[in-house]
């Protein structure tokens, strides 16, 4: 009972100071807390969204209707920035948007019009349309792959003229990375 009462004076006091209690086992760190010495698919693990639900929010922005992430990749917290997932989404008319989506809270926290020439210019908007799996059934399969895990990076390369997806896979102890083709089958 007094430990009890000593560990939430404890907590009360730091959080009065400013200082946030340590996290438990249970309660992990935000992502954008985490230690700067841990390496990207470490920290990503601590990231309370995980990559499809980032990937659903920066596809529900924008004007246009019908935009398809092609590439999503997790960045650690900086000075200027919170830990967060860059999503970039192609639209049917050939805009890329790229959109920064908070890996704490799932909010957007920025917008960028990218020129996609400068990504792309080896892919045409039209090569993801044809593409019978899309980048969030592509993170299932690969987590699926990687024998569990959390997706938290995909880049989009070329196979011909089709599209297939490159994610990393952040596992208990190591990353994974899985080549996802357009069909949804795992590419050796």
């Amino acid at each position: 009972m007094l430990a009890a009462g000593f560990l939430a004076t404890s907590t009360c006091l730091a959080a009065a100071q400013g200082t946030p209690p340590a996290a438990s086992p249970e309660t992990p760190m935000p992502a954008t807390q985490a230690n700067g010495d841990m390496k990207e698919w470490q920290v990503a693990k601590t990231a309370k969204v995980a990559l499809p639900q980032a990937i659903s929010t920066a596809e529900m922005q924008g004007e246009e209707k019908g935009g398809r992430a092609i590439d999503a990749d997790f960045e650690k917290a900086d000075g200027k920035d919170p830990a967060h997932y860059s999503v970039k989404v192609v639209y049917p008319s050939g805009k890329l948007v790229e959109y920064g989506i908070n890996a704490d809270t799932g909010a957007l926290y920025k917008t960028e019009n990218q020129p996609i020439e400068r990504y792309f210019t080896f892919l045409k908007p039209a090569n993801f349309n044809e593409a019978k799996t899309s980048l969030k059934d592509a993170l299932a399969i690969a987590e699926q792959k990687a024998g569990g895990g959390k997706a938290y990076e995909a880049s989009v390369s070329k196979d011909g003229k089709a599209v297939q997806y490159v994610i990393k896979v952040a596992g208990a102890d190591k990353e994974t990375s899985v080549t996802v083709g357009p069909d949804g089958k795992v590419v050796d």
